[in-house]
């Protein structure tokens, strides 16, 4: 997920009720004075900007699972290698990122545990005009690639597929170009970019370009982002992780199964969308869908912390092997 701006959204419910007095509202009962006092406050850095890519988390407080959860939950769009330190520091609890920064994090001492797993599938892939002939990971051999910049995800799926194909970086020209893949692949800057699959592709077949695309999870499995928390949560105060696992998982189920509706409940929180191309926004959640879906939700898979750890000792972003049963856990899953 690409992490350019931080903005602070705070998502409260909002309560109308008719008075018998204009311009006065009823005092709130002793109920729901109580029910707001009993709910924890969960601020969640989740990268990037309000997305529909975020649509399970919308559906999840529209539909008060969180609220039935216990609580309280404030959307933090603040860079992902911040919300890890922040977490690892016991400083938040909380946080959605991708899974090489769980390592990463651990390889530095910081106490983080991946809780569940919301993407299934590594979200990212190099896209390229048909006209390039790029078809497989081998045929990325001497081409300029265009990427944020070294780091991140778009980064390490990169490497992925080079490594699937015995290739490194000496093979091929890596440019840092920020978040301007669309522009600079539409304009012929770059002859492929690496991209987050449900989203730049869907925008530059909108704009009448035809496409290959090379799916990093069609080559090798990742761990990717999901819900993290610390051991210091996790020792004192696991029931908190269980139901924030659980309210995440439930919002999940509801947008895979009815994506419409999960589409208008998203709209509360992300600002334009009711004006934007909604057949675009649509095929970016539906293809985002794609990426979630499993038998069980939430659920990690060994191999991908496997593969993912290998991937960054190849980077030689790790200096050895971690405990990756320290790393994750599928306990809290449903």
């Amino acid at each position: 997920m690409s992490k350019r701006f931080i903005l602070l959204v705070l998502l409260g419910a909002l309560v109308t009720a008719c008075s018998g007095e204009a311009g006065t509202e009823p005092a709130p009962s002793e109920d729901e004075v109580s029910q707001n006092e009993a709910l924890t406050h969960v601020k969640l850095p989740v990268g990037y900007i309000p997305n529909i890519q975020f649509a399970p988390l919308y559906v999840a407080i529209e539909k008060g699972y969180f609220r039935e959860a216990g609580i309280e939950l404030e959307f933090d769009y603040s860079f992902e290698t911040d919300a890890v330190a922040l977490v690892g520091a016991n400083e938040l609890q909380f946080a959605v990122v991708s899974g090489e920064q769980v390592l990463l994090a651990r390889a530095q001492g910081l106490p983080v545990v991946y809780v569940a797993a919301w993407y299934q599938q590594y979200p990212v892939a190099v896209v390229s005009k048909v006209d390039q002939g790029i078809l497989m990971p081998a045929d990325l051999k001497g081409k300029k690639i265009g990427l944020p910049g070294l780091y991140g995800a778009n980064y390490i799926g990169l490497e992925a597929l080079l490594f699937s194909a015995g290739l490194s970086d000496a093979d091929v020209t890596l440019d840092s170009i920020g978040f301007n893949q669309v522009e600079a692949l539409a304009t012929d800057q770059e002859q492929a970019v690496s991209v987050y699959t449900a989203n730049e592709p869907v925008q530059l077949r909108a704009q009448g370009y035809d496409l290959n695309e090379i799916r990093v999870a069609d080559h090798v499995q990742l761990a990717s982002n999901g819900l993290i928390t610390n051991e210091k949560t996790i020792a004192e105060n696991p029931e908190l992780v269980r139901q924030m696992v659980k309210a995440l998982l439930q919002g999940l189920a509801d947008t895979i199964a009815n994506p419409d509706e999960a589409y208008e409940l998203s709209k509360a929180y992300i600002p334009n969308l009711a004006e934007a191309d909604e057949a675009v926004q649509k095929e970016i959640l539906l293809r985002s869908i794609d990426l979630w879906k499993a038998e069980r939700t939430g659920f990690s898979d060994e191999q991908a912390w496997l593969n993912m750890q290998d991937t960054l000792l190849k980077m030689g972003l790790l200096e050895g092997a971690l405990d990756l049963d320290k790393a994750f856990t599928n306990e809290y899953i449903p």
